[in-house]
């Protein structure tokens, strides 16, 4: 299989705390630092949330701003995706730091559970969010934790709420919502290439799962999702010593399954994204 595998590491998250794990990076500088070990150990795509000084979750956008300006700096190339995840805020705070022209951010398109409360996307916020994302050029990438999800991302793509071929991300091993379940990732990835066959697909695990689904991507020609914020162990006993060998993790197994790793321009290629320089032009 000749086809390059993008890596996407997320950095930081909501959740995860240096009493997790002292790697985690919360501080903006510690964030662009952290991304561009990843970015040297073979990442492409940097998923990004934002934290106040206290570690607890923040939409600001100037946190934002600074994040993409050190990435952009540090990382030449690397595609830089924000979060408008509902842990980070509220209706549509979520989706305050868009005017940034970031070259990607997260759009899950349903609600579903999670391990202690209903993570609600109810359909006029989606709307909302995907029609700023249309205004200022941002690419989403549709969080999957359901398969209602995918059939609702192909129905955004259809009507032109989601412009361009699909990127879909399926996340699993979430408690509460959908496991990671070999025979549903297996119809996950037929459903996307029914529907959707000219749609990107990638794999998150969450915690132990990681790895796994890692695995089942980079053999099934999908991408793959690691880092920090889903995961802040290499295994039950030790601690990740950084996002960066989490993503070495996944650069052994696509020499293992014999994929190249897709560099920031092929992967901008493959997402149809503009190159790193037309965006800042």
């Amino acid at each position: 299989m000749t086809k390059p595998c993008i890596i996407c590491v997320a950095i930081t998250g909501s959740l995860p705390r240096k009493s997790d794990n002292p790697a985690v990076p919360i501080k903006v500088s510690e964030q662009v630092d952290s991304a561009h070990e990843a970015f040297e150990a073979g990442a492409s795509i940097v998923h990004a949330h934002v934290r106040n000084d206290d570690e607890t979750p923040s939409s600001d956008p100037e946190k934002f701003a600074r994040l993409k300006q050190g990435v952009e700096k540090h990382c030449p190339g690397m595609i830089v995706q924000f979060s408008t995840g509902g842990r980070s805020g509220a209706g549509k705070a979520r989706g305050g730091m868009l005017g940034l022209r970031p070259d990607m951010a997260s759009l899950s398109v349903g609600s579903n559970n999670f391990p202690t409360r209903v993570y609600e996307n109810p359909p006029d916020l989606v709307d909302w969010l995907a029609a700023e994302m249309r205004e200022y050029d941002v690419k989403p990438e549709v969080e999957a934790f359901d398969l209602s999800h995918i059939h609702q991302a192909v129905a955004m793509n259809r009507d032109g709420r989601i412009p361009g071929a699909l990127y879909v991300q399926f996340v699993m091993g979430v408690k509460n919502a959908m496991p990671a379940d070999k025979d549903v990732f297996d119809y996950y990835v037929r459903t996307v290439r029914r529907l959707a066959p000219d749609a990107e697909w990638c794999a998150a695990g969450i915690g132990r799962h990681q790895i796994e689904l890692n695995e089942w991507a980079v053999a099934a020609g999908g991408h793959a999702r690691t880092g920090l914020e889903d995961n802040v162990r290499l295994d039950r006993e030790t601690l990740a010593p950084s996002n960066a060998a989490l993503v070495r993790r996944v650069v052994a197994l696509c020499d293992r399954y014999e994929r190249p790793v897709a560099t920031p321009a092929q992967a901008r290629e493959m997402l149809g994204l503009r190159a790193s320089a037309e965006r800042r032009s």
